[in-house]
């Protein structure tokens, strides 16, 4: 029965976002309070309990995403990612720009969220394509699965390291692996499929840009660019590195560890973007401050969409229903990895929106993990993996890309929708084969 009404709950979710077009948390909170009154907690136990699933999430999530939010807004709005990008497709050369253009994708993708990379990054793309003289897809498919990617597989991104919190998983941890996947996962889905594209080859849309092109005066150096939008990722992955070498009661461990915390990394970079981005190159305090504070509001939605997720995690702990599931699962032949993919995949397919299905699936699943012991940052990854699947129609993404490179929507559910298929299948495989060398 918990299992029937959790489905039934999700169903609701699905007609209330996609048939009534209601907005993802009021969804999330309004189906995690209707399946915590099913499930027979009281009112006042259910409003008790979505209270401490919305703290419990941002608690631990709310300086990561606005942190991050900031350092991606002022790589963007001094200059730097499209210094690293230009700076990339020069030393590349023109034989090979597909590479160029999936590093810029990767290193800029880091540190900002993937449609702000996008609409950043395609304007540079355009130009590219005209002074070359080459095809727009072959040029920007690979930009655009790099950061498609970095939006799955690696923390600091919000989906990723919003599910990592939820799994209880070290985001260092995380990084690691996801790294791995990414590497394989990108050039299959970047330059060797972008070979496949020739017949959907369209100009560019004209019209459509209106971009903010820096001047080279304008512009950060080079290394500085790319120092400060990778500091967090650095951090992290010796951070990770220290505490599967050292022993735990290290001061260098510790240390890292410490500077290592999603949160306190994201900081470092965040003064250092603005002493180095913006102060040293002209900027006065006042202006950086703006790029910092309007980055916030382009994240707000995101943030209580995954509120809204911990929220519904939250009523399903507190109702008993996760203590059912993990019951269910003591018996069952079935790879949890698979599950929690398969989990995500359907949502994906269901309500569009990547970082809704990643986060009602890690409510549903998070029970699986202290039964099955499977690593947390696998599960995050194969959540990851699960949540970029088919995407169509009811996906803005597949909008975005579609208007931005002047495809017709079946040309669109060839290129881009095979595409996050790719990313997809390529990510599962990845987790199923880390796991079987880990364990």
């Amino acid at each position: 029965m918990p299992v029937t009404i959790i489905a039934v709950g999700v169903i609701l979710l699905l007609v209330l976002m996609i048939v009534f077009k209601v907005n993802g948390f009021i969804a999330l909170v309004f189906v995690s309070a209707v399946v915590g009154v099913a499930e027979g907690m009281t009112p006042l136990a259910v409003v008790a309990s979505i209270q401490k699933g919305i703290g419990g999430t941002l608690g631990s999530l709310a300086m990561i995403l606005g942190f991050g939010a900031m350092l991606g807004r002022l790589v963007s709005d001094t200059g730097a990612a499209q210094r690293v990008a230009t700076t990339l497709i020069a030393a590349f050369g023109k034989k090979h720009l597909q590479w160029a253009l999936v590093v810029t994708g990767l290193i800029v993708g880091l540190a900002m969220f993937y449609e702000v990379g996008f609409v950043l990054l395609l304007p540079l793309v355009f130009t590219i394509v005209a002074a070359a003289q080459m095809p727009l897809l072959y040029v920007g498919v690979p930009m655009v699965a790099a950061l498609s990617v970095t939006h799955c597989f690696l923390p600091p991104h919000p989906g990723p390291t919003a599910i990592a919190t939820i799994f209880g998983a070290n985001i260092g941890t995380t990084l690691l692996y996801g790294l791995i996947i990414t590497i394989p996962t990108v050039i299959v889905a970047g330059p060797i499929f972008s070979r496949f594209l020739k017949s959907f080859e369209r100009e560019p849309p004209e019209g459509l840009f209106n971009p903010k092109i820096f001047e080279e005066h304008e512009m950060p150096g080079f290394w500085i660019s790319i120092f400060a939008a990778v500091i967090p990722v650095i951090l992290m992955a010796i951070a990770a590195i220290c505490e599967l070498t050292m022993p735990k009661e290290n001061a260098l461990r510790q240390f890292f560890e410490f500077i290592g915390n999603p949160a306190v990394a994201l900081f470092i970079s965040v003064v250092v973007a603005v002493l180095t981005l913006g102060l040293r190159n002209g900027r006065k305090m006042e202006e950086v401050m703006e790029m910092c504070g309007s980055s916030i509001a382009a994240i707000a939605m995101i943030v209580f969409i995954i509120a809204g997720g911990g929220a519904f995690k939250q009523v399903l702990v507190d109702s008993g229903v996760g203590n059912y599931i993990a019951d269910l699962m003591k018996g069952s032949s079935l790879s949890p990895l698979l599950m929690c993919w398969t989990v995500a995949a359907m949502l994906r397919v269901a309500l569009g929106s990547a970082t809704v299905a990643a986060i009602t699936t890690a409510g549903i699943v998070t029970p699986i993990i202290a039964i099955t012991h499977t690593d947390p940052a696998l599960m995050v990854l194969a959540v990851g993996s699960g949540s970029v699947i088919a995407s169509h129609v009811n996906d803005p993404g597949f909008w975005l890309f579609k208007g931005y490179f002047n495809l017709t929507v079946v040309e669109t559910l060839k290129t881009w929708t095979v595409m996050e298929t790719l990313i997809s299948f390529l990510g599962l495989g990845g987790v199923l084969i880390l796991n079987a060398i880990i364990h």
